[in-house]
């Protein structure tokens, strides 16, 4: 019988199909297999390994029911199957088992409060579960830093785990007073346990930012321009000549940042939808990043000022400040806080980080002179029993102004690092929910920034393409 009879009679078993590049070569004096395709590469190693433990057996295998050698092709095939399908098993269980060891250890070092030695000298569970959300920020997105979709491993660490760290919200609840009405009609207050309102609101705001961010990222799979790293050549792709010129710093951001990767845009420029399509996402990234911030700016403001802060601040605004903005700011009958941020001529970030400082600790200075003067012990409860009168009081209205300035401050320099007092508080912070709520849109607030400078670059090397020599 020739090879094609064989091929037509083992098809008729259980759905067995042999492979189309070549077939099974059958020597009837040693019954040996010998294999030509790479889809049967599988069945060739399983036949040697059986050969080789036939070597032990004192008993003819060919003669026996369940011999390898004994055996029909679909069967062989079917057997074949079954121990890859046992080895793929054993893979998924071995990384089930690495994935579960490291969850134990994570776990481990929540409870610990990142104190390993088990001493009880850790930290407390809100700085522990915002470090552990700000780390996997850091090590998800740390080392992306292109306008292109994220590793589809890294995207699906990234829910998995942000799912995990943000199941303890679900248990956090507070007690309501709710009314109910008893079977003789009766009406009646009772306390109920309820989510918390500020976690129900902001959570599945970001939540929502986190899938629109990611959705930005993914819309640029297939993109007119690219990235090359300083100092490359990018062959068949680019002339030397346009790529010098794109990748020159000309922007205060390339010369701080030079270890970021270059995008490089084709020599006609990028097309009108290419263009559109970039500008549309920046105003996205632009609506998250504002979202983001003024979430977190309210969380910030809501969490307790530490003592160690409050013991720290000096007893006169003025001193802190300065007397060139102490005077714009009481002298003034119109306060135009970007008029006096102008005037200041401020050159770097460090600059303006440090007269946030300077500016906050004046606000809390004067908001603590009101206070003491109004015996109440904060602010929360001091703005709103102020009348008319007391809003001419210097003490006042200097705090209203101080807080209007940082605001501007922050706004004319969105990638301001944590002021003193914000540091102060996430440090020392006991709340778990205003952890993971103040962790969380912090690291949105970053992601966002991060795309909008993104997309300002490409958009920039476009804009640079164009322009003439």
């Amino acid at each position: 019988m020739d090879t094609s009879a064989r091929c037509e009679e083992n098809c008729d078993f259980g759905g067995y199909h042999p492979s189309n590049c070549s077939m099974y070569k059958i020597d009837n004096s040693t019954m040996s297999y010998s294999v030509l395709c790479g889809e049967s590469f599988a069945n060739c190693r399983n036949c040697s390994d059986a050969s080789a433990m036939s070597d032990d057996n004192s008993y003819s295998e060919v003669n026996s029911p369940f011999s390898w050698r004994g055996m029909k092709l679909p069967a062989r095939a079917a057997l074949s199957k079954l121990r890859i399908k046992r080895y793929k098993h054993g893979c998924e269980k071995e990384i089930m088992d690495l994935e579960m060891e490291l969850m134990k250890e994570r776990f481990s070092k929540l409870l610990l409060g990142e104190d390993m030695s088990g001493s009880g000298k850790g930290v407390c569970s809100a700085v522990t579960l915002s470090n552990a959300i700000t780390n996997l920020y850091a090590s998800i997105f740390g080392q992306h830093q292109r306008l292109e979709p994220l590793h589809p491993e890294k995207k699906m660490m990234w829910k998995r785990e942000m799912h995990c760290l943000l199941s303890v919200c679900d248990y956090i609840q507070e007690f309501r007073p709710t009314l109910q009405t008893l079977k003789d009609g009766t009406s009646m207050e009772v306390m109920t346990s309820m989510p918390r309102q500020d976690i129900c609101i902001n959570l599945p705001a970001l939540k929502k930012l986190d899938a629109m961010l990611l959705e930005i990222l993914d819309s640029f799979q297939e993109a007119e321009f690219w990235y090359a790293e300083k100092g490359s050549i990018c062959k068949n792709l680019i002339h030397s000549r346009s790529f010098r010129r794109i990748i020159q710093p000309v922007t205060p951001r390339k010369q701080e940042k030079w270890w970021l990767p270059v995008p490089c845009v084709p020599e006609q420029g990028l097309s009108d939808r290419s263009k559109k399509h970039l500008k549309h996402e920046r105003n996205r990234a632009n609506q998250i990043h504002k979202a983001a911030m003024a979430i977190n700016n309210g969380i910030l403001s809501e969490m307790q000022i530490p003592e160690s802060f409050l013991a720290s601040i000096p007893k006169s605004g003025k001193a802190k400040v300065g007397d060139h903005i102490y005077r714009y700011m009481y002298n003034a009958e119109h306060f135009v806080p970007d008029r006096l941020l102008d005037s200041l001529n401020i050159s770097s970030e460090h600059e303006a980080l440090e007269l946030a400082d300077k500016v906050e600790a004046s606000m809390h200075t004067w908001r603590r002179k009101l206070c003491t003067s109004h015996s109440k012990p904060s602010w929360e409860m001091v703005k709103d029993l102020v009348s008319d009168a007391d809003r001419s009081n210097k003490n006042y209205f200097l705090a209203q102004r101080a807080e209007t300035l940082l605001f501007c401050l922050k706004l004319r320099y969105p990638e301001l690092s944590q002021t003193t007092l914000d540091a102060s508080k996430i440090q020392y912070n006991k709340d778990v929910g205003q952890a993971m709520l103040e962790s969380y849109s912090r690291v949105l607030e970053s992601m966002a920034f991060n795309i909008v400078a993104w997309i300002e670059d490409v958009l920039f090397g476009d804009k640079a393409m164009k322009t003439p020599k």
